[in-house]
């Protein structure tokens, strides 16, 4: 689809949804269904930064989810260090750089080294997909409010210089807002999905599983986008009074 007269957000968000539903339809375990999301992700992901999209964050494990079984959290991280040198080779293809949001507790010592390796390796390209693991939006918030807190303490940082940009800089990234916020699956919930960056998304939830989720579902999220009125809490007046 030809973008180039289409509203193109600079940043978009993705959670990850209903891959174990998929797999579970179709006879398949739901550690299948993960697999055909994250072949699905790199696909999609290739596709969303082709159309000059600048970032991209995908919700791929929550806090949350380490209350699932434990052989589904297995997988999930087994499937990440499984996959590095795929992810690799993604990433320099389509000089992407990679980083990880969410929390280091409860992952292991490989997950961990994997994590650094892919971000070291792929740092000095410009596009960004920040791959949202063991990450909860209440976590991000409450670890940047210690930050702060430490900071003033030492006294790095003058409390009434404290506004919403300084605070934005001590999140596990310094990301610009989401414009754009897709939930697969049909669910219409943020599942403490990025609060802070989210405040004035664009929602858009397709009933369709991840991992079908592909370039023509896609296209349509970039059709309703197109057709959405961002005020941020401001009015048109000239469009009001027409």
């Amino acid at each position: 689809m030809d973008y180039s007269k289409l509203k193109v957000p600079n940043h978009v968000a993705i959670i990850v949804d209903g891959n174990g539903r998929w797999a579970t339809e179709r006879g398949m375990t739901r550690s299948e269904g993960h697999k055909e999301g994250f072949l699905n992700i790199k696909k999609l992901s290739a596709y969303i930064f082709s159309k000059n999209i600048k970032y991209l964050s995908a919700y791929l494990f929550s806090t949350e989810n380490f209350k699932r079984s434990k052989q589904e959290v297995s997988f999930l991280m087994n499937l990440l260090v499984g996959q590095l040198k795929e992810i690799l080779e993604f990433c320099h293809e389509n000089k992407i750089k990679a980083i990880f949001s969410g929390r280091k507790e409860n992952l292991s010592a490989m997950v961990l080294k994997a994590m650094e390796k892919i971000e070291n390796e792929t740092k000095k390209y410009n596009k960004t997909f920040n791959i949202c693991f063991n990450y909860g939006g209440h976590a991000e918030i409450i670890d940047a409010t210690k930050k702060i807190v430490e900071e003033v303490k030492q006294g790095h940082l003058d409390i009434n210089d404290l506004d919403e940009n300084t605070f934005n800089k001590y999140l596990y990234h310094d990301l610009p807002p989401v414009d754009l916020m897709i939930r697969t699956s049909g669910e219409q919930r943020l599942s403490n999905f990025m609060l802070w960056q989210n405040s004035y998304a664009e929602f858009y939830f397709p009933k369709t599983y991840f991992p079908d989720f592909n370039e023509k579902e896609f296209d349509k999220a970039i059709l309703e986008y197109t057709k959405r009125d961002r005020r941020f809490g401001g009015i048109d007046y000239e469009k009001t009074n027409n």
